[in-house]
């Protein structure tokens, strides 16, 4: 297939450089750890929202940890420091993207998790630690990895069908269907108790600290917002990749596209270099905790 695609198209392959995979994958890797073990060592952020926060660091670390490993492969067998058999390149090829899935479907679960945790902080403030326990934290996260991890084995095992990567497509899809949902929700009602707060005939000093607090809690759903929109932007490339190799495999106008196969794997490697950087701007305390990780 790949020699008949090569002759129907003028579009020639688009090759990232090693070192670039490498760098990305490395820092990536360095950053979401930092995220980690800050949330780890930090009694302040021992709470739910970032439990899930460290969720999402955690899968973001296997993904960089992964094409870091694949990158380092690559580089000592194509210096003849690693010998290839067909076998074991097999196996290295469906671990990795066993880990892959699993990172991008654990993404979009944490990405879920925290969506939900911040709609019930700032619509029932008042029941939040009635609803939200650390025990039915616990309970989420477990069932957030263990699904991954079997959605991981069943792509890789079946993925010669082609139900296998509709499926994965549709999924990306809805994700992005029920993302977007939430998040407009979540704002027209913030829009709605924005004005009722206006409308409020209690004291100044009550209506100051009601719209402080109002304001933290639409700051993080912003900042939720941002980290899912860099989501979309650095997975969608390659799930249109996934789309053009299901509907119109030998079209030459498709292999044009396919041909920067690449740089949408450098794009989705960049997913988990730019969400520790997001954390880190817009969050006050995970940045008091890496100033003194890292200073003190």
């Amino acid at each position: 297939m790949n020699a008949t695609s090569k002759n129907q198209s003028d579009c020639p392959e688009v090759h990232v450089p090693i070192p670039v995979f490498l760098t990305i994958g490395v820092v990536s890797l360095i950053e979401n750890l930092l995220v980690v073990v800050a949330i780890i060592r930090n009694r302040n952020l021992h709470s739910p929202m970032y439990c899930f926060i460290c969720s999402l660091a955690a899968f973001n670390t296997i993904a960089s940890l992964t094409k870091t490993w694949e990158t380092l492969m690559i580089t000592f067998a194509n210096v003849g420091q690693l010998e290839k058999t067909e076998f074991s390149e097999s196996n290295l090829n469906d671990v990795i993207d066993s880990l892959l899935c699993m990172s991008f479907v654990g993404s979009f679960f944490s990405f879920l998790a925290i969506a939900v945790d911040r709609y019930i902080t700032i619509f029932y403030a008042l029941r939040y630690h009635n609803i939200m326990t650390m025990r039915r934290t616990g309970v989420i996260l477990g069932l957030i990895w263990i699904t991954c991890g079997v959605l991981a084995v069943l792509f890789v095992k079946f993925f010669y069908l082609k139900v296998t990567m509709i499926c994965f497509v549709v999924f990306f899809i809805i994700s992005l269907a029920i993302l977007c949902f939430l998040y407009t929700y979540m704002f027209m009602l913030a829009l709605i108790h924005a004005r009722k707060i206006a409308s409020l005939t209690a004291s100044e000093g009550g209506k100051c600290r009601h719209h402080w607090r109002w304001g933290s809690n639409m700051r993080g759903a912003l900042t939720l917002t941002i980290l899912s929109g860099t989501f979309t932007v650095c997975w969608a490339p390659f799930f249109l990749h996934l789309v053009i190799m299901t509907v119109c495999p030998m079209n030459p106008y498709c292999e044009c596209y396919r041909s920067l196969f690449e740089v949408h794997v450098v794009l989705m490697m960049s997913h988990a270099l730019i969400d520790p950087a997001i954390y880190a701007f817009r969050n006050a305390e995970l940045r008091h905790t890496f100033k003194k990780m890292l200073f003190w």
